[in-house]
């Protein structure tokens, strides 16, 4: 049994040196910009300022995807990560140095983003083949798992370790605890994983994996009705995102402390979520446990938000609307996988993050801009209402909590008239 466990480490070992490196570089990455996120709200007071910035290094993600991963196959996996790891943290160390030499401007941030998420775009292809190359197929359910694991984990723990250190630290500690988790990251990929190249004698152009791609979706009515669908809850849940800082930060029982608390619960749901995702036997109806899911999650989350005070209540909501993700994202996940040809996965997925995520940058804006322009000016003029003040409060922050209400319906009408046309098609899992 001994023998067994120790070849299965050393089977794994490049994965487990590659993974927990690259968590922690992650981890830094996510709480540098959760205290950019507070850095920026303390000098603008806007929540589409704050929101900009996301969308800055989410666009690039959005109109480049659909091509990133065809071009990254012609190039070696572990140069393109390394690459790419260093114009990012060039960019963590430009807004350190503007920082201290107290030049940093608004602008400056939306540039940096928009150059790190570009790197993201090309990063993150390279690095899900190169997992690929370094993983035995034997290990494939097992290495997934620990990856879901510690995407949930940086989610919980970001916004924790962020305002805690921005806090006694300020910015020059975030930073610096950012780069320390990129040289630990760039040492191990450098010197201790070699990565496989898996060569190909097949050299199609971009343009024909990319048009591949959009026909096996087009004929495919049920998957492509799936991937319209998720756009509209991506555009719903991340205009949620751009709104939640301008309800939570401005609140007398808010703060930057209650921030952190409240969106590292959706972390801690996404663990619940997926253990419960394991453990669950097969649905009759896949489909309708995908629709069903968001339902309840973008129905009862923003509502509960949009006409409560308390902080605990917040955090129950951001359970309620994460935990039933991993069901859903399970179902779809085996949905896709097959159905898709193993042959057209990799181009039809890249079409698919394009369709899917195209509304993230978009309801971002959305949601800051209904904020800053529409709901809060509406309710300084008509906050005084016996009716409004009751549902919604009064003071800066009434606004967003008017804005949780518009999401809520909105989220429940679009799952609500997709599941209607989703009872059209079939899936046969065989």
């Amino acid at each position: 049994m001994k023998n067994v466990k120790k070849n299965e480490l050393f089977e794994l070992r490049d994965f487990l040196i590659l993974w927990s490196t690259q968590s922690v570089s992650q981890l830094g990455s996510s709480i540098t910009a959760f205290a950019l996120t507070l850095w920026l709200y303390e000098k603008t007071g806007s929540s589409l300022s704050t929101a900009a910035l996301t969308i800055c290094s989410y666009t690039p993600y959005v109109l480049m995807s659909v091509f990133a991963g065809a071009v990254t196959d012609r190039f070696d996996k572990k140069k393109t990560m390394l690459g790419c790891d260093v114009f990012a943290v060039m960019c963590t160390i430009t807004v350190f140095l503007l920082f201290r030499a107290n030049c940093l401007m608004v602008w400056h941030l939306y540039v940096l983003n928009g150059i790190s998420g570009f790197m993201n775009t090309v990063q993150q292809p390279a690095s899900e083949v190169a997992m690929t190359l370094i993983i035995p197929p034997k290990h494939y359910q097992r290495t997934s798992g620990l990856q879901s694991l510690s995407r949930s984990l940086i989610s919980i723990l970001n916004p924790l370790i962020a305002t805690a250190l921005y806090a006694f630290a300020g910015l020059n500690g975030v930073i610096a605890i950012d780069v320390c988790s990129f040289l630990v990251a760039f040492t191990a990929l450098l010197f201790f994983i070699k990565i496989p190249e898996k060569k190909s004698d097949r050299r199609e152009s971009v343009r024909k994996l990319v048009k591949e791609g959009l026909v096996f979706l087009k004929e495919n009515p049920l998957i492509m009705t799936l991937i319209l669908f998720m756009s509209g809850v991506n555009l719903v849940a991340s205009a949620f995102d751009a709104v939640l800082p301008g309800y939570v930060l401005p609140n007398p029982k808010g703060g930057q402390a209650v921030l952190g608390i409240v969106t590292s619960c959706a972390g801690a749901a996404m663990i619940i979520g997926s253990l419960i995702a394991s453990a669950l036997p097969k649905p009759r109806d896949r489909v309708k446990v995908i629709y069903l899911t968001m339902l309840f999650s973008l129905g009862t989350e923003n509502f509960l938000l949009a006409f409560s005070r308390e902080p605990v209540l917040w955090c129950i909501g951001q359970i309620i609307g994460w935990i039933l993700v991993p069901i859903m994202s399970a179902n779809l996940d085996v949905i896709l996988r097959t159905t898709i040809p193993v042959e057209l996965q990799g181009r039809v997925y890249a079409c698919r993050n394009t369709l899917q995520f195209f509304t993230i940058p978009i309801g971002l804006f959305l949601g800051g801009f209904m904020v800053d322009r529409v709901c809060e000016p509406m309710m300084s003029i008509y906050g005084d209402l016996s009716i409004l003040k009751a549902l919604f409060g009064s003071g800066k922050g009434s606004g967003a909590a008017l804005m949780m209400l518009v999401l809520g319906v909105g989220g429940s009408l679009i799952c609500i008239i997709t599941g209607r046309k989703l009872k059209k098609y079939h899936y046969n899992e065989g």
